[in-house]
């Protein structure tokens, strides 16, 4: 399968002012990422996770490295981004928040409320195209965020931890439903998650980072069939070694700051 992102020792350092000191984020990621997998990644806290992704995005510059990432015909990034909060416009309805990419591109009128009510169908809202984000439960308007970050037609979807507010049930609702959009619209999705469940559950991939400075510990394929269970026994096998190998991070670096 043909890759659509490529990283090459993505470093990454922040430049704290006020203590002058200097964190290294990022030290040094290389990797491939195939046109239409569902990659995930996962580590322990402050790993720079999150920050690789915002890098991929083109919303932070890395200090170092290069993000070959695949461009459409005029030469435009093809990322679209999926937060934690969700960061709609609380003055635009559901349709509204969908259409403002395209708007924002001055796509003809007709033609992004076509495509909106597309993918308002896709994400299951059909009924609130006019509803306010106030008025939504918040799986609700994380799948409107979803809509929106589709409306742009991007070729690579991130995600950062959107899941991580909701509760159980929606949360495991929401789950199923990222594999089946994801199936349908052949897109590759980036996932970021601290949840090691989320990760069995979906990834076709799962991208182990160290503490930080972030690299990459080992690249683990999931080669378990869909729909998947927690409980099932190959998936309870890989959630076992994924702890594991968190928990080794995370004591390294506590044994690492003198904490153990």
């Amino acid at each position: 399968m043909a890759s659509i992102l490529r990283l090459k020792d993505i470093g990454k350092v922040w430049h704290i002012e006020r203590t002058k000191e200097q964190v290294v984020a990022l030290g040094g990621i290389s990797m491939e990422v195939e046109q239409g997998e569902f990659l995930v990644f996962v580590g322990p806290s402050g790993c720079g996770k999150s920050t690789l992704l915002q890098i991929i995005a083109g919303l932070e510059e890395a200090g170092s490295g290069t993000v070959d990432i695949s461009r459409s015909a005029d030469g435009q990034k093809q990322t679209g981004m999926v937060f934690q909060e969700f960061a709609l416009f609380p003055w635009r309805t559901v349709l509204e928040n969908i259409v403002f990419g395209p708007e924002v591109r001055s796509v003809p009128r007709a033609q992004r409320e076509v495509n909106a009510q597309k993918l308002i169908e896709l994400v299951h809202l059909r009924g609130f195209e006019h509803r306010y984000p106030h008025e939504l439960s918040g799986g609700m308007r994380q799948r409107v965020a979803l809509a929106r970050a589709l409306a742009n037609d991007p070729a690579i979807l991130l995600f950062d931890e959107p899941l991580a507010s909701l509760d159980a049930q929606t949360r495991k609702v929401l789950q199923a439903e990222l594999v089946r959009i994801w199936q349908e619209t052949k897109r590759t999705f980036i996932y970021v998650t601290h949840g090691l469940d989320e990760a069995v559950l979906l990834g076709d991939r799962v991208v182990l980072f160290t503490a930080r400075p972030g690299r990459i510990k080992e690249i683990v394929p999931v080669r378990l069939p869909r729909p998947r269970s927690i409980t099932g026994r190959g998936e309870v096998e890989l959630l076992e070694y994924l702890s594991e190998q968190i928990r080794e991070e995370v004591e390294r670096s506590l044994k690492a700051e003198g904490l153990t």
